[in-house]
């Protein structure tokens, strides 16, 4: 799979309405697809058993999207096979009244993965740049001093965000970012399928709705949040979301290709340690 195609060239202006939402690549039907996703989910568990054993990185992966773009399901399917120890999800609502006495990127500093683990950000820090400016009332909450709000808070926030990114990479914590991008017919077709299936009710509210009307305005934050934030270490990757099981099977490719760029090994055995299992094995041998 070509992964260049989904990346955000760092610096470069990007349309939405350039990227197809129905794009599936090769795979030509579901099948395919869901077949190469349960193989990659077999690589993926046995390379996060290594990241695991060998505790020198830690993988932060960031999903964005629309609602109903798939982000749970993203996570349920490509994280299937993976060992619980080892992974860890945050969905971020939005901030606590503890939160909002804090600094925007604290509730993500506690949330970071351990050395050793993959962590989820189902949504992140980067609502702090996209919803807001839609509704630039909720800004009004955050308690923030005068001159925190000025006119360059945009741009400010975005070089806050690419210097917290570049300090975790820089401290061996890699940061995978992907937008699932739904078409709005889509998500229309998904919002009408939630409403009409009982158990999927719950998962749908009239704001879900309403928030259609803004669709223009999110997807102009979104674009410029992509400009500003995708950088050479931490670059966004735009992905086909119409086909529920296409972006399955590419978010998981990407994420395995990272993490065999890492050249994972399992930590050497001291001549100490050996000649411990020995004598270990001789006195467990001994017992039969």
């Amino acid at each position: 799979m070509n992964h260049d195609q989904f990346i955000v060239p760092p610096g470069k202006k990007v349309k939405l309405s350039d990227y197809d939402p129905a794009f599936t690549g090769k795979f030509k039907t579901k099948e395919e697809a869901t077949d190469k996703l349960q193989k990659d989910i077999q690589r993926l568990a046995k390379l996060q058993d290594v990241l695991y054993a060998q505790n020198t990185y830690a993988l932060l992966i960031i999903l964005q999207a629309m609602d109903a773009a798939g982000k749970d399901g993203t996570i349920r399917h490509v994280m299937s096979g993976v060992n619980p120890q080892g992974t860890q999800v945050y969905s971020f609502k939005g901030p606590s009244a503890e939160e909002l006495d804090h600094d925007y990127l604290w509730r993500s500093f506690k949330a970071l993965p351990e050395r050793g683990r993959i962590g989820i950000f189902n949504r992140s820090y980067y609502e702090e740049v996209l919803i807001l400016r839609v509704h630039p009332e909720i800004l009004n909450l955050q308690q923030l001093p005068p001159e925190a709000k000025g006119k360059n808070i945009w741009k400010r926030r975005f070089a806050e965000i690419n210097n917290f990114e570049r300090y975790l990479v820089r401290n061996g914590v890699l940061v995978m970012k992907f937008f699932l991008n739904v078409s709005k017919e889509e998500q229309r077709r998904r919002f009408l399928a939630r409403i009409n299936t009982p158990e999927k009710n719950w998962k749908f509210s009239l704001n879900d709705a309403k928030e259609r009307g803004y669709w223009d305005n999110y997807m102009d934050v979104f674009e410029d949040a992509f400009r500003h934030t995708s950088t050479r270490w931490a670059p966004w990757h735009i992905i086909p979301a119409d086909n529920k099981w296409f972006t399955r099977a590419a978010v998981a490719d990407i994420i395995i290709t990272k993490l065999k760029s890492l050249d994972l090994k399992y930590p050497d055995v001291s001549e100490e340690h050996m000649q411990n299992l020995l004598r270990a094995k001789e006195l467990l041998e001994s017992e039969g």
